[in-house]
């Protein structure tokens, strides 16, 4: 099975204050650190998605192996992002979906969701039951996803209205987002 890897990092980050995409963490940016571990992880293609600020996300980023996109509508939310993406993909089993402001996945957490990849199955981790990131769409949906994608919403109503395999993962990562700078500093152990 070909699993692609698809990184959102389109975003403005409006209440981090600056896109996700150019936080450091450890030496890296979040979107050079996203899309290394979607690389490590065996992901082919790796396509990321920018939009806020793409040329400066360019200039500072190493992004070293992967298909960068820009997303011209990135204002108008997570779903054009995602159909931006999934365009840009081609041919593939499956994608894994992965927004830049969660550090805290894994490789082991996206090799949970890859084992299931076929181009029938929709599949999302969870931690201690709670829906996350990343999100497994296998090619079957990508046309739904693409049409009920819309705003922030991303592929949520096309995963409500959908069988979706539910993948525990907190015993291996972290999947909450960093949406404001006190988030990160919670994660790196300060204040």
């Amino acid at each position: 099975m070909r699993v692609a890897g698809l990184l959102l990092a389109a975003g403005a980050g409006r209440r981090f204050g600056s896109p996700k995409a150019l936080v450091p963490l450890n030496g890296k940016l979040f979107v050079d650190s996203a899309a290394e571990l979607l690389r490590a992880a065996g992901c082919d293609p790796v396509v990321v998605v920018l939009g806020a600020q793409a040329a400066e996300v360019r200039a500072k980023a190493t992004l070293d192996g992967v298909t960068v996109v820009d997303n011209p509508h990135w204002d108008t939310g997570m779903g054009s992002s995602l159909r931006t993406g999934l365009h840009a993909i081609g041919s593939a089993d499956a994608v894994v979906v992965l927004p830049v402001d969660t550090p805290g996945v894994t490789g082991e957490a996206l090799h949970r969701l890859m084992a299931l990849a076929e181009p029938a199955v929709l599949a999302r981790a969870t931690y201690d039951g709670e829906i996350g990131h990343p999100v497994l769409i296998g090619s079957d949906h990508f046309a739904g996803v693409m049409a009920s994608a819309a705003g922030d919403q991303g592929a949520r109503d096309y995963l409500k209205a959908n069988t979706v395999r539910h993948v525990e993962c907190a015993d291996v990562a972290d999947g909450a987002d960093i949406d404001r700078p006190e988030d990160l500093r919670r994660r790196s152990g300060g204040a």
